[in-house]
């Protein structure tokens, strides 16, 4: 201190209860004679922040009290509550890192404040205290409520001291992980755009042979998630039904021009390799992973619900049922659809085509969720067909 005129520094890692005293000596002239004054400065860690929030909850204040300097002096960001209700609503508004609760309070226990916390909340880090080990919650409790650990209350707190530093470099790995997978999500989605972009290119070159056929994919794939959400499909599913119409047909790429746009009748020959179009989209999109969900629909959207499609002749149930779902979509927009060799058909043609082919080409209850979209939302079909002309 001396050497340095009555000024230092001092660098400590953080440690738990750890109060530096540092008396700082002065001189202080008086006459020809010299006098020390010296003062203790008491430099604690409770201005200093790790940025982790932690909640407490317990019906005694006295032990929130306790754990308010316990966890301030550690650094963290303290929130101390007596209502386990409250604590609820704090937790569903705020972002908290961490919840310390007690087991026996009032007006309800800890393990229904968690019961009712993990119904919107599955990440909160939550350490049970109990007054007694007896008093504990069942192991198949903490269990089912993911309730990371528990221990006894203590004066000293040493076991939950060891809980929160375990649960603090759980909470950080599992913020590193969620940052990688958060930066692979995005590395993905972007390689997903561009792989979609290229086979993009190569669909909407098949539709550009044919002017009959232009905006068919996109329709077809409009049509299924329309389908989709009226069966009450979850966004996988309907993105499936999305990505799936619009390369169901990538595999006519394969087909040759001379058959692909032939005006006239096709021979049995000829229909023969038209029916090979589903097996040359999967031979094209199957060794992408990308598009291992959206297989079924290019391969299967030929089958019929009585066995009769191609090209595995599969029969109800075993028909993959977004398949089944794009197996509509297609036949209806084949119908309403102007080719070399046909005008469109009239609605009332066919509503009557599909009302007649459930459960026979059809799954009659997809059949059944269509035909009442096109009684009661055919405006949302017409927009569909506006958007895509």
């Amino acid at each position: 201190m001396r050497k340095h005129n009555g000024k230092t520094h001092l660098n400590s890692e953080h440690i738990l209860y750890l109060i530096f005293h540092m008396c700082q000596y002065s001189s202080v002239f008086f006459g020809n004679s010299t006098k020390i004054k010296y003062e203790k400065v008491c430099i604690s860690p409770n201005n200093i922040s790790n940025g982790y929030k932690i909640i407490v909850v317990d019906d005694e204040q006295g032990i929130v009290d306790s754990l308010s300097i316990f966890l301030k002096r550690s650094g963290y960001d303290f929130t101390g509550l007596t209502n386990p209700l409250e604590a609820i609503e704090r937790v569903r508004n705020e972002h908290f890192d961490m919840m310390i609760l007690d087991f026996m309070m009032d007006p309800i226990h800890g393990d229904e404040v968690v019961e009712e916390i993990r119904k919107f909340n599955k990440d909160l880090y939550i350490l049970l205290l109990t007054g007694h080990k007896d008093l504990a919650p069942p192991l198949e409790t903490i269990k089912r409520l993911e309730i990371q650990g528990y221990c006894e209350k203590s004066d000293k707190f040493d076991q939950l001291l060891l809980l929160i530093e375990s649960g603090i470099k759980s909470i950080e790995q599992m913020n590193t992980i969620k940052t990688i997978n958060e930066q692979l999500h995005d590395k993905n989605e972007e390689l997903e755009r561009a792989y979609l972009d290229t086979i993009g290119i190569l669909r909407q070159t098949v539709e550009a042979k044919d002017p009959y056929t232009r905006g068919h994919s996109d329709r077809v794939s409009e049509y299924s998630v329309l389908i989709g959400k009226k069966l009450g499909l979850d966004e996988k599913t309907l993105h499936i039904l999305k990505i799936g119409g619009l390369f169901h047909d990538i595999g006519k790429i394969g087909i040759p021009d001379s058959i692909l746009l032939k005006e006239s009748k096709l021979s049995d020959e000829e229909y023969s390799q038209i029916k090979n179009h589903p097996m040359i989209g999967v031979h094209m999109l199957g060794d992408a992973a990308i598009f291992s969900d959206i297989l079924p629909i290019v391969k299967h959207h030929h089958e019929r619900y009585d066995g009769r499609g191609y090209p595995s002749q599969l029969v109800g149930d075993d028909i993959p049922y977004v398949a089944r779902i794009a197996a509509v979509a297609d036949t209806f927009d084949a119908m309403t659809s102007k080719r070399s060799y046909r005008d469109s058909l009239p609605i009332d043609v066919v509503r009557a085509e599909i009302e007649r082919c459930s459960g026979t080409q059809f799954d009659p209850n997809i059949a059944k969720v269509f035909l009442d979209i096109m009684n009661n939302d055919f405006d949302l079909i017409r927009e569909i067909q506006e958007k895509y002309k």
